[in-house]
């Protein structure tokens, strides 16, 4: 049986795995020198109620740690995938609420799911890209959870001088321990509209879209890294 067939069938060996790769990765945590952009503006959001972050899926890997989970709860979303998985069990080991969407679950379903963890009070975290791509093109959820719950959007980003680039389909960024980091929770400065015809929503997509990309060139430049995907 192979490693995906495995961790299809067994929660045990997802958790194990995700273990192995949170503690590398708090390792990598605590041995970066990081600087930030946006806390206070979030912990005051925090104060209010939940926010929505979105997150692409290549600066995504940090983002659990970053949490200020001891501030507020969190649910994330994670794929009914191998890699998916291991992902789930990483953020419930640092403290989140993952959410997982299945093949089967319906995009209602899902926006129901939200919709009640945002009416009880939490912040709810996804990736604009989806688990699959393509990389950097915002899907439609982030528009419509943010319409549907009206709370505030927050984009999140992460970059360090010390890192790997996967060979995935978003060539995803994995720290290496003892770099300079940075990293930011950065507030949409627009509210989204309850009611979108089609040239409004795709107006909101490629302006939220852009604000996204600009998170992410800020903390490259925070640390003096060229723009990277």
């Amino acid at each position: 049986m192979s490693l995906r067939r495995k961790i299809e069938k067994s929660p045990f060996l997802a958790a194990t795995l995700a273990g192995l790769a949170g503690s590398y990765l708090s390792f990598c945590n605590r041995t970066t020198t990081w600087e930030t952009a946006g806390l206070e503006e979030l912990e005051d959001a925090l104060k209010t109620g939940p926010v929505l972050v979105i997150v692409w899926h290549s600066r995504s890997i940090m983002g659990s740690l970053h949490w200020p989970v001891k501030l507020a709860p969190l649910s994330s979303l994670y794929a009914n995938s191998p890699i998916g998985r291991v992902s789930g069990a990483l953020q419930r080991r640092m403290g989140l609420q993952s959410i997982e969407m299945s093949e089967k679950t319906s995009n209602l379903a899902a926006s129901r799911m939200v919709l009640k963890r945002a009416k009880d009070g939490v912040s709810i975290a996804l990736t604009g890209d989806g688990p699959l791509g393509p990389a950097r093109a915002l899907k439609d959820a982030p528009l419509e959870w943010a319409r549907a719950t009206g709370i505030p959007v927050f984009c999140y980003a992460f970059s360090t001088t010390k890192g790997h680039r996967l060979s995935s389909w978003d060539k995803m960024l994995v720290p290496k321990a003892f770099g300079k980091g940075a990293y930011a929770f950065r507030r949409y400065p627009h509210d989204i509209p309850k009611k979108l015809d089609t040239a409004e929503r795709e107006q909101v997509r490629g302006a939220l879209r852009d604000f996204m990309d600009e998170t992410t060139a800020e903390v490259d430049r925070m640390i003096g890294q060229p723009p990277g995907p």
